[in-house]
């Protein structure tokens, strides 16, 4: 295939410029303003079209605010969560932030085909659907949508869904004790709904996270899907590439996609990952 010299010398550029931008960024904090498109495009030679490109592509990406009439600025820090390799398994660090959740919906239903072949339960079995919003220092997250046999958590309440451990209650209260969660995540992007739950704009960028559950037995307990925002939630992952160097115990935290109060405090939490190519066509 031959390369287009112009496209590419176009990438280039645009690259080039995006990377001086992120130096003034990581020069600043939350919330402080970058210099004007017209005083970027004269201290980097180049024009208004690839200085809005660069600065377009870190607005989508969370790292520029733009404000009408004002300016730019640099955006709030992402809550990163890292999954760090030790001992053949992730040890999971804390991630930013205080959580909180808000029960948006909470009620009884039929499992229907799709949640029912996940539960592995009849279409019409019920099961508690609850959908939460969760939040990091006030700031909404995530939402999330949960499916849980209603047999298995007949007492099930709010208070539960918004204060402490899930699983916690899940085990002291209904007898349930989790033992895996298999976990997927792909990029996506919100609708005008979960925009305004999300306090963003339509058709940002965001993660979703499909989780099952099962319990020691072997049984499904809990079905989630999960959205995070794009802007705000990042993973980062650490590979041991040679002999692991002695590390210290890692702070109670929890996995990506399962906020703090959704896992034991303090229980272990192992983690693998696999790609899947999706073939076109």
């Amino acid at each position: 295939m031959e390369i287009d010299r112009a496209a590419s010398g176009a990438v280039l550029k645009r690259e080039r410029v995006r990377d001086a931008i992120l130096e003034l960024i990581e020069a600043r904090r939350p919330g402080d303003a970058i210099p004007s498109e017209r005083s970027l495009c004269a201290r980097l030679g180049v024009s208004r079209p690839t200085l809005r490109a660069a600065v377009d592509e870190l607005v989508v990406a969370g790292l520029l605010v733009r404000e009408h009439g004002r300016g730019m600025f640099v955006a709030a820090e992402k809550i990163t969560q890292e999954l760090v390799s030790e001992r053949g398994s992730f040890a999971v660090p804390r991630a930013g932030g205080v959580w909180t959740s808000r029960v948006l919906e909470f009620r009884t239903l039929p499992a229907g085909a799709r949640v029912g072949r996940r539960l592995r339960v009849s279409p019409a079995a019920r099961i508690r659907y609850v959908a939460r919003l969760r939040l990091v220092d006030g700031s909404p997250m995530a939402i999330e949508h949960l499916h849980i046999p209603a047999d298995l958590v007949p007492g099930l309440t709010e208070g539960e869904l918004e204060r402490g451990d899930l699983y916690e209650h899940f085990r002291d209260r209904h007898g349930v004790r989790v033992a895996e969660a298999v976990q997927s995540i792909e990029p996506t992007v919100v609708t005008r709904a979960e925009a305004d739950l999300l306090d963003v704009p339509e058709l940002s960028p965001a993660l979703l996270f499909e989780r099952l559950t099962t319990d020691t037995g072997g049984r499904p307990v809990e079905y989630v899907h999960s959205l995070y925002r794009g802007d705000r939630y990042r993973i980062v992952s650490r590979l041991t590439l040679g002999p692991a160097p002695a590390r210290p115990e890692p702070p109670e935290g929890h996995h990506p996609g399962i906020p703090p109060g959704d896992f034991t405090s303090g229980a272990p939490v192992t983690s693998s990952t696999r790609g899947v190519v999706q073939n076109g066509g």
